[in-house]
């Protein structure tokens, strides 16, 4: 089986929530089949670069403002990445083209690996995640309501039946190319988590397995507060003390 199973449409339909967007003048990554409509943010050419790659039904628009002020401020220039399929994006979202895309994005900015600090909020996790296995001396790798074990969370809207598979076959493509256990062995930099303990859509079992998976110097901060789409909001204060902090001692 090959990573195209990623690709099926029934992953599409029913496991992205895609978004149009109003983005002016953004910064284009050319993926082949499709264009990424992200954007772009630098306060200091020799400054490190925060790629983040936010969340299911979300778009880069949603991160204007507020948060790349805040990354700024860090002395971090920013790139939100846009999804395929999201945004201003063309293509469609499927899994497998979305994980190809990393590569590209990623060296769009013509950057040392060194510079760089991935950070992923719940699906965008994913993609973090595959970034730090690509780019295993990057400078850092956030991961903020992440998803630990990929194969869960797509098991809650297809069944391998659907997908024209057998369960044995789809756990073959699933760990060949989504196992977050073996590719933060894979990066030995410094992993920061961030979590809510009554996250009621990613379980905080997979920040907590995340967080044991990850290879080099780690943080966890498990947030009493909070669920999935409101950690950011409820918890600002400490949540942007954490990642300044995090930032600015990788």
């Amino acid at each position: 089986m090959t990573k195209d199973l990623l690709n099926h449409h029934l992953i599409t339909e029913r496991y992205f929530f895609p978004r149009l967007g109003d983005l002016d003048d953004p910064y284009w990554v050319d993926c082949g089949d499709a264009r990424l409509a992200c954007c772009y943010h630098e306060v200091d050419p020799t400054a490190k670069t925060l790629i983040h790659f936010h969340g299911n039904g979300e778009i880069v628009d949603d991160y204007l403002g507020d948060f790349v002020a805040l990354i700024a401020h860090m002395g971090c220039n920013c790139l939100l990445a846009e999804l395929r399929g999201y945004g201003l994006s063309s293509g469609r979202a499927e899994l497998g083209r979305m994980l190809d895309d990393v590569v590209p994005l990623v060296e769009s900015l013509a950057q040392p690996e060194q510079q760089l600090i991935f950070f992923g909020r719940s699906v965008g996790s994913i993609f973090a995640i595959e970034a730090a296995a690509r780019f295993p001396g990057a400078a850092g790798l956030i991961l903020e309501s992440g998803v630990a074990d990929v194969r869960e969370r797509l098991l809650l809207r297809v069944t391998p039946t659907e997908l024209g598979v057998t369960p044995a076959e789809f756990d073959v493509v699933v760990d060949r190319y989504l196992n977050h256990q073996q590719k933060l062995a894979s990066y030995q930099g410094p992993v920061l988590v961030l979590h809510t303990r009554h996250d009621g859509l990613v379980d905080v079992s997979h920040g907590q397995r995340l967080y044991q998976w990850a290879a080099g110097k780690k943080r966890m901060q498990i947030f009493p507060r909070g669920n999935h789409n409101d950690i950011m909001y409820v918890n600002s204060r400490e949540y942007f003390s954490l990642v300044s902090e995090f930032v600015r001692s990788t």
